[in-house]
């Protein structure tokens, strides 16, 4: 079957005007939590920490996947082969499998022991493209369009030259493996985990710096398929995105937060530049995450404002029969929320503030010497819209 994420690209690059939007959703957390990465079973209470099995996350899988309203779906190798190779879940779907081919140390979060969070990433691959391509060390020819085509490379900048050039020479011998095996990969670009005294002192710049210079030594045979890295606001998205137009930018969704912040974030995104959004935690720690994605497509297709759409879900969860972890008017809030897997890395807030219930004509006004232009125009779009509906 054809794919929607092949569909979508080629439209993307082809005119940059396109209004279609890739959603992930990131079911991968194996890769880095171990027995938390299910996620909290509906049978946790707050003194036990009890969390879905893998059959239970793999079968959540299977649902979203019937559902259909995602594009990609990125798994751990051992999970892909699974669904992937063993029950050709994908055969008969518009979805994309895809698998993290690399785990590099920032991503080693053992619970309550774990440190290497804290100290620079070190590159490592667990998985290798055979494997992920056809469930075993060497692959025929033939055996290659088995499994998955597509995988996550990660790289993380700590502004080290010694642990920076280890990351790119690893990089670079991954990209060449790939393209010599018919191996596509997006790129995901990870905030410093741990720069010490040598903290960039523009974040933003920083990373989209490292990625057009990495890049640009890349011919398109090479290439990343799309980008995946930190929303850090409307100004760093849209100077990325108009850089270069062949260059496509996916932002991930690091943690939870609040509904809003989930769909107000991919909104955003979207409205300056970005064509990709790759949901972990926000979707795998929603209260239901068929509805939660049912609306986050809406949102991507323009179908649906992101706090109408906070409204609605809260409509069907009542429907439903399933209690929110938050009141409608708390989860209508945009908080600060981390970037990194392991709770780290950078936080981004809306640049309009709080979102009031429908009718109210006013909200908490943000701090304007700090916003750019578009963003206080974006900021009184939205403020009239609230007035007005």
């Amino acid at each position: 079957m054809q794919k929607s994420l092949d569909q979508k690209i080629a439209r993307i690059l082809a005119d940059s005007s396109c209004r279609d939007f890739v959603i992930a959703d990131a079911k991968d957390a194996d890769m880095a939590f171990g027995l938390s990465a299910p996620g909290k079973s509906p049978e946790h209470h707050a003194d036990e920490a009890r969390f879905r099995t893998l059959d239970e996350y793999r079968g959540l899988i299977r649902e979203i996947v019937a559902q259909g309203h995602v594009d990609i779906m990125l798994m751990s190798a051992s999970t892909s082969e699974v669904l992937t190779l063993g029950e050709r879940l994908f055969d008969a779907s518009h979805i994309t499998p895809a698998v993290r081919a690399n785990d590099t140390s920032d991503i080693w979060l053992a619970a309550g022991s774990g440190r290497y969070g804290s100290q620079p990433a070190r590159p490592f691959r667990t998985a290798t493209i055979d494997h992920i391509m056809c469930g075993k060390a060497d692959c025929a020819e033939e055996e290659r369009c088995l499994g998955a085509d597509l995988g996550l490379y990660s790289v993380t900048f700590n502004n080290d030259v010694a642990l920076d050039h280890v990351t790119l020479e690893a990089y670079k011998a991954f990209r060449l493996e790939a393209e010599r095996k018919g191996f596509r990969h997006f790129l995901e670009v990870f905030d410093p985990n741990a720069p010490g005294e040598h903290a960039p002192a523009d974040l933003a710049g920083f990373i989209n710096d490292h990625i057009v210079r990495t890049l640009a030594g890349v011919t398109s045979a090479g290439r990343p398929v799309f980008l995946k890295i930190p929303y850090h606001g409307p100004a760093a998205i849209e100077s990325l995105a108009r850089y270069d137009r062949s260059l496509i930018v996916g932002i991930l969704g690091g943690s939870s937060g609040t509904t809003f912040d989930a769909f107000q974030m991919l909104w955003e995104a979207k409205k300056y530049g970005a064509r990709v959004a790759l949901y972990g935690r926000k979707i795998n720690n929603s209260e239901h995450q068929l509805s939660f994605v049912h609306y986050l497509r809406a949102v991507a297709d323009d179908q649906i404002l992101p706090a109408e759409a906070v409204r609605a879900y809260h409509g069907d969860l009542q429907k439903l029969g399933i209690r929110p972890y938050r009141s409608l008017d708390d989860d209508l809030q945009w908080t600060s929320t981390s970037s990194a897997y392991g709770g780290g890395g950078s936080s981004v807030r809306s640049s309009s503030g709080p979102v009031q219930p429908s009718g109210s004509a006013s909200a908490a006004e943000p701090d304007f010497s700090k916003m750019t232009p578009a963003e206080k125009a974006l900021w009184n779009m939205e403020r009239w819209k609230r007035i007005v509906g």
